[in-house]
C-alpha cells in the first residue's frame, strides 16, 4: 500500500521528523477524544492528511529554529 503524500513531503513542509511525528500524533490523539466524525478513516491517516493541506499548525518551541539545506 503507498502512502500518499509522501513521508520526504512531509518533513519538507514541518522542517523534520520528530516534528512531524509529535504533530501526527497529537492531531491523531485529539481526533480520537474530540466530537469529530472519522468515519471509516484511521486518526493517524486523517492527521496525515489535515497536515498535509494545511488544515492545522504546529506551534514549534522557542529553542527550535528551521535549518533548511
Amino acid at each position: 500500500m503507498m502512502n500518499k503524500p509522501g513521508v520526504n513531503k512531509l518533513v519538507e513542509r514541518v522542517g523534520c521528523r520528530y516534528m512531524l511525528v509529535m504533530a501526527v500524533a497529537r492531531r491523531a490523539r485529539q481526533l480520537l477524544n474530540g466530537p469529530e466524525k472519522l468515519g471509516e478513516k484511521n486518526p493517524v491517516t486523517m492527521a496525515v492528511e489535515e497536515l498535509y493541506n494545511d488544515k492545522i499548525t504546529i506551534d514549534y518551541p522557542e529553542e527550535y529554529t528551521l535549518r533548511k539545506s
